[in-house]
């Protein structure tokens, strides 16, 4: 339960007490500030409290966007003020600072800060300065205004500025005279709050297929399910199991069941959307939602290519390599997403997000066509899962993964040589916190770790591009000596202790280069790619699919490593990282694998080491992500990019 105190007099026919305890408020009345100040001190510390005051006209959805979305320690808007447990000394400090100097009436007019009442209008959202409240006060200075105000102001001024909402069309104000309360009330009435609420459900930059196909009817499926108190984890793993049956009906190799898996598929896309949907609808953010929404759009896109590999062995056709090869492509795009963006997302240069090809991509976006052109063309998970389900259906899981192939590898050639062209023009310094997320995403283990620490002298005498150029000889040749060379040579063996070398002469000194956040994706695609030569060149049943659940446990070490930085963190500890061996570790241990054992055998060793890391990694990302949320480690809530 959480604790909202009203401050100053009751307004006849004020709905602001029904509205906080439809929000899931207990109302305690406060007559004045020193009254507010008693009953704060009062609320138990493990729950949320919020300050109101009593005067207070607006839309109960911006009460419910000010005060109940856990992602915000201290949030307020114009008239209320809230703090979770975390920061309740903080509220409490405020509050003793707000009524420093006199015990000033809580209902005294609202003011943005100074001492002129603030216009109506003015605590709407045409103006996100003006909706964010007052500026920060300074220190020493008396505070006027609605007591939640001048708490707010006090948060600013101590540093702790509460985030504020966008409020859009809603209202949100603290009238001071019966006119302007009049006229607040008919703003109210002019906006529909329910329509802004399903509006803002829908995330705000999407690809045009899950804009134009699914949201304008997702947005009510997300509404009934709050309506029926379900929650959006609920939603997310009724997903996964559509998904998961999908995918088993891929696998029966019958043109019914491809049917039915494509129709299916997409019956999860909408369920996907609805989450992130419900989510906003209802502002139910947690640490473990979003870990499950991102690991579960992988593992339901890696089960269904899984499911059209078994579908078409079904039939005589063995398509695993190509399945391998779109969970390769694809795990290697999202690693470029991933690393361009903490390279990029803290630069300390003025110009960190300028350049000439930035400045041509704002050009284009005045042109409306060219946006959804190039949303399309990257082929987000809307297109491609759209594309993956109609050509289920229709045609043959082996033209499903070469049209996937050709897509996706367009799409990454077109991204990743626009963030090239940013990188090279950007005059922005990288920062150490991104050079960290850079080091951690590599992925490296004891053996490039103890080697780069030899390596530091000569690194630091070496050009800059000096580490992506490394990563990608290494990588180049320990891939291409497993594609080219017969199985169970030495050649893979010796070119992957080179690829040990370069490796750790990469991470030899931090990666704050311009391009060295290609030296993850570099490294993954050398790992990813020798399993999927050699598991190829082995040319025995039940190799690919091995080095296919290898590779998909990997890559969800690599995925779960991606959200532990976003989510701040840190990399899994380095036990896990120690045992898995590192991204060069276990490259090596494969290919020696290759040379020492039988293509029988070697089917047998991948099975084994999939299982291995598959059970590492899993367990520790579980056992993590649950004590987090638990633990009540801050909700998180990534709009990111299509994925």
């Amino acid at each position: 339960m959480s604790t909202a105190i009203l401050t100053g007099q009751p307004v006849p026919g004020s709905s602001i007490e029904a509205d906080l305890r439809s929000l899931g408020f207990d109302v305690r009345i406060a007559s004045d500030a020193a009254a507010a100040g008693a009953l704060l001190a009062e609320v138990p510390a493990g729950q949320r409290v919020a300050v109101v005051d009593a005067r207070f006209v607006g839309h109960e959805h911006a009460l419910r966007l000010g005060l109940t979305d856990p992602r915000f320690p201290l949030a307020a808007i114009p008239g209320a003020v809230t703090a979770q447990p975390a920061a309740r000394r903080a509220l409490a400090l405020a509050m003793d600072r707000a009524t420093a100097g006199g015990n000033t009436a809580a209902s005294e007019p609202a003011t943005t800060g100074g001492t002129e009442p603030a216009a109506p209008e003015a605590v709407t959202g045409a103006a996100p300065e003006a909706v964010s409240g007052e500026a920060p006060a300074p220190v020493g200075t008396l505070l006027t205004g609605a007591l939640a105000d001048r708490v707010a102001a006090a948060l600013s001024a101590d540093g702790s500025d509460p985030h504020r909402p966008d409020l859009g069309s809603l209202v949100a104000t603290v009238p001071d005279d019966p006119q302007t309360r009049n006229e607040a009330r008919q703003a109210v009435a002019a906006v529909d709050d329910e329509a802004v609420r399903l509006k803002s459900a829908v995330k705000a930059r999407d690809g045009f297929f899950t804009t134009y196909c699914i949201s304008p009817y997702s947005r009510y499926i997300a509404r009934w399910c709050a309506r029926r108190g379900l929650t959006p984890n609920q939603v997310t793993t009724a997903s996964l199991v559509t998904a998961l049956i999908a995918a088993a009906c891929a696998a029966t190799g019958t043109r019914p069941g491809f049917v039915a898996a494509g129709v299916l598929l997409l019956a999860s896309f909408v369920l996907d959307c609805t989450d992130g949907q419900l989510a906003r609808y209802s502002l139910q953010y947690s640490t473990l939602g979003a870990w499950l929404d991102a690991t579960f759009d992988r593992a339901k896109e890696y089960a269904y290519y899984a499911g059209l590999a078994l579908g078409a062995a079904r039939g005589g056709d063995d398509v695993w390599a190509l399945a391998l090869g779109a969970m390769v492509l694809q795990t290697c795009r999202h690693v470029v997403d991933f690393s361009f963006n903490e390279a990029n997302v803290d630069s300390t240069a003025a110009t960190a997000n300028t350049s000439p090809t930035a400045a041509l991509s704002g050009r284009l976006d005045s042109v409306g066509w060219t946006v959804w052109a190039r949303r399309m063309i990257v082929l987000p998970i809307g297109e491609r899962w759209a594309m993956i389900a109609v050509l289920t259906a229709l045609t043959t899981p082996r033209i499903t993964f070469y049209a996937l192939l050709i897509g996706c590898a367009f799409a990454a050639t077109y991204t990743t040589a626009g963030r090239v062209l940013r990188s090279l023009t950007r005059k922005a310094r990288r920062t150490d916190r991104a050079a960290r997320a850079l080091a951690d995403l590599t992925d490296s283990g004891p053996l490039a770790e103890r080697l780069a620490g030899a390596l530091k002298p000569v690194a630091r005498r070496l050009p800059g591009f000096t580490a992506p150029a490394v990563a990608l000889l290494g990588g180049a040749a320990v891939t291409a000596a497993a594609a080219l060379t017969g199985f169970g040579g030495p050649w893979p063996v010796l070119a992957a202790l080179l690829y040990v070398l370069t490796s750790a002469l990469a991470v030899a000194r931090p990666l704050k280069g311009p391009l060295d956040w290609l030296v993850p994706p570099f490294l993954r695609a050398a790992e990813y790619g020798t399993v999927l030569a050699l598991a190829a060149g082995a040319g025995v049943n039940g190799a690919l699919p091995a080095a296919y659940g290898l590779v998909a446990a990997v890559a969800y070490h690599h995925y779960d490593t991606v959200y532990r930085i976003r989510g701040d963190a840190g990399a899994p500890p380095p036990w896990l990282v120690r045992a898995t061996g590192g991204h060069e570790g276990r490259t090596l241990a494969v290919v020696v694998l290759a040379a020492l054992l039988t293509a029988s055998q070697f089917a047998v060793a991948l099975t084994v080491l999939a299982v291995a890391v598959a059970l590492l990694v899993l367990l520790e990302s579980i056992r993590f992500w649950v004590t987090a949320h638990r633990g009540g480690a801050p909700a998180v809530h990534d709009e990111g990019e299509p994925a």
